[in-house]
């Protein structure tokens, strides 16, 4: 019988490889959309991880979902700091050197 820890090792690394191939094949031009986008799943996610860490009983499923919490709270917090920078290219009206 295929043990949980194979299975959720087998979901992991097809995710990543999922995600890298459709990321990859984004135009440039949709990367600020689907940025600010991807920061509203990346909260979903953080919270999932909150709920499987408080549902943890062994110290291994505590440590896993630990590394899952502050993972999920770095992306988060990255992608917003990302998408702020990307909007203040955007933004009219401010003196830019040189100008």
């Amino acid at each position: 019988m295929i043990s949980i820890l194979y299975i959720s090792i087998y979901i992991a690394l097809l995710a990543a490889f999922t995600g890298y191939e459709v990321i990859t094949r984004v135009p440039v031009i949709l990367h600020t959309p689907l940025m600010s986008g991807s920061n509203f799943i990346h909260g979903i996610v953080l919270v999932g991880g909150m709920i499987e860490l408080g549902l943890a009983t062994t110290p291994l499923e505590q440590a896993i979902g630990f590394i899952a919490v502050v993972m999920g709270a770095l992306n988060v917090t990255g992608g917003y700091a990302v998408t702020e920078r990307i909007l203040q290219m955007f933004e009219k009206g401010k003196s830019r050197k040189g100008n």
